[in-house]
């Protein structure tokens, strides 16, 4: 027992000297981006997002913002500021957040008639699921990501045989229809910020070539 606990204290020690270690890269990574941009440091939101996420790392364990110290995992979410592909899906989705709304509110209204139309026909059938618009909602946002709806429509079923048109058109509207909106919106976004990264790309390269070429003329005159 003495030495296994003693182990456990012996890797916790070298855990700790790891995070401090990678947390001294980090800040020095910091102090030397401050450095090079100064006061355009800020003007990135990426950037701002590295400090805030540094900073919370390295706030003392015994000050008052103390409880700020349990967001010390968010070091990891540094891995989205450094890997490219990562920055662009959630550059991506962060554009795609205007048209996500829309879908949201659309899911939102189609939801909320269903629920009203099941507490009204079936609230009396199958109270545990349509006895009231709460558990309604709830129901039907089972139903919606097909998780045990069939349990749930035979249990209807069985005293209102035509139930199953209901069940089906608000399956085929709310998961197939507007749920595919959802993702064609995201995946709209992210194509379109992949081409504006290539487009950029593509316009630094040219730009290096024409710069490579006035200087050669230079160099010929």
């Amino acid at each position: 027992q003495a030495d296994r606990l003693a182990r456990a204290a012996k890797d916790n020690n070298i855990m700790v000297v790891i995070k401090l270690l990678v947390l001294a890269v980090f800040v020095v990574e910091l102090l030397l981006r401050f450095f090079v941009h100064r006061r355009r440091f800020f003007g990135d939101p990426w950037r701002v997002f590295d400090f805030v996420v540094v900073g919370i790392a390295i706030v003392p364990a015994g000050s008052a913002f103390a409880v700020l110290r349990a967001l010390r995992v968010l070091r990891v979410l540094r891995l989205v500021s450094l890997v490219p592909s990562m920055r662009r899906v959630i550059g991506a989705l962060l554009k795609a957040l205007p048209g996500m709304a829309s879908i949201v509110g659309l899911l939102g209204l189609v939801l909320y008639v269903a629920a009203v139309m099941a507490t009204k026909l079936y609230g009396a059938i199958a109270p545990e699921h349509f006895g009231d618009l709460g558990a309604s909602l709830f129901t039907l946002f089972q139903v919606m990501t097909v998780e045990g709806w069939p349990d749930i429509a035979r249990g209807v079923m069985a005293q209102s045989p035509h139930s199953w048109i209901f069940f089906v058109v608000y399956l085929l509207v709310a998961t197939f229809m507007v749920l595919n909106l959802f993702i064609a919106v995201v995946v709209n976004a992210m194509q379109s910020q992949v081409t504006e990264d290539l487009k950029h790309e593509g316009d630094t390269h040219t730009q290096m070539v024409l710069d490579e070429v006035r200087a050669l003329r230079r160099e010929i005159q």
